[in-house]
């Protein structure tokens, strides 16, 4: 790894340690009173654990969809996962349904994501395997039917659970929860294992289809599995926190830039990216507004945009 990779680990790791002691109030970690510990281990650590987990999964993912698709502007929701995943939860949410509890919601939106996954996968599934351009539009156009359904589900709600489903859909980790951690991270240490397995494969894909075969891999075979792991890690953090939008579209190209192109180096150090800067976006949600919250997903959407637009600017995207 060079110094640049050797830098983004240490900042990511400092990040992300840093944001559990910053909030409305500041926790002195070198000196804690009852109260500060309860704080500490029963609401910052979860919550930024969630963070972490999720901004990690959505970083890799993004890395493998913009290699596999060979589409620089691929990110995990293109596939219309979230669509899926807010359709589901947020009729449980409207419903007031608390049948499972605490996993009543996240296993919705676990649910309706990997449902969705299976649809896009069945649409995109041709002579043996994946075809890349079969796989965005299926998603896309899914994206849109879910999406169109869920503002007509909303417009039609009085429901009280109406505020509840908005902040869910734009990435809501005020209900973290260690409970649910255990379950999620099983979910994404398979997507991330299947992902790691297959990085050869990977970074034969992003050369192209004759080059993959040429060195003894079958691209259809792979874009399935890649595929599949995508659907783990993105279903396993929608369901965690809600839809956040641009880590999966912004994070890899972050990483390419420090540390190159080979998906074995880009894969982990996205999910450390995407880790630190979704804790970072919690941070300044549950902050800069205190005692309000804004969604995390706002906070990515404002500081990622402008920054995407000035990578494009300086074609550090396309790479012209």
């Amino acid at each position: 790894m060079n110094k640049r990779g050797i830098f983004l680990t240490v900042s990511t790791v400092a990040i992300t340690c840093i944001s559990v002691f910053v909030g409305p109030e500041c926790i002195n970690p070198f000196h804690l009173s009852p109260v500060d510990r309860t704080i500490l281990f029963s609401l910052r650590l979860p919550r930024t654990v969630v963070a972490f987990l999720m901004g990690a999964s959505l970083g890799v993912s993004g890395a493998v969809l913009q290699g596999f698709l060979r589409n620089p502007l691929a990110d995990p929701y293109i596939l219309g996962l979230s669509g899926g995943a807010a359709l589901l939860a947020t009729g449980g949410i409207l419903l007031g349904s608390t049948a499972l509890g605490l996993f009543t919601i996240p296993l919705f939106a676990f649910t309706g994501a990997i449902l969705t996954g299976a649809v896009v996968g069945m649409l995109a599934y041709r002579r043996g395997g994946l075809l890349p351009e079969r796989l965005l539009l299926a998603g896309v156009g899914l994206g849109f039917l879910f999406s169109a359904v869920l503002m007509l589900m909303m417009s039609l709600s009085s429901n009280e659970g109406l505020r509840r489903a908005i902040q869910w859909i734009f990435g809501d980790l005020s209900m973290a929860d260690w409970s649910l951690i255990p379950y999620a991270v099983v979910v994404m240490a398979v997507g991330f294992g299947l992902t790691l397995w297959r990085t050869k494969a990977l970074n034969a894909l992003m050369l192209g289809d004759e080059i993959a075969y040429s060195l003894g891999f079958t691209p259809f075979k792979e874009r399935l599995i890649l595929f599949i792991s995508v659907c783990l890690m993105t279903a396993s953090s929608v369901s965690l926190g809600g839809i956040v939008g641009f880590i999966g579209l912004l994070i890899p190209h972050i990483v390419r830039f420090f540390v190159g192109s080979d998906a074995s180096v880009v894969i982990p150090m996205s999910a450390l990216a995407g880790g630190a800067m979704l804790s970072v976006a919690d941070t300044i949600g549950r902050t800069i507004l205190a005692p309000m919250e804004l969604p995390s997903g706002i906070v990515t959407a404002i500081i990622g945009a402008p920054y995407f637009l000035i990578l494009l600017r300086r074609r550090e995207i396309l790479g012209g």
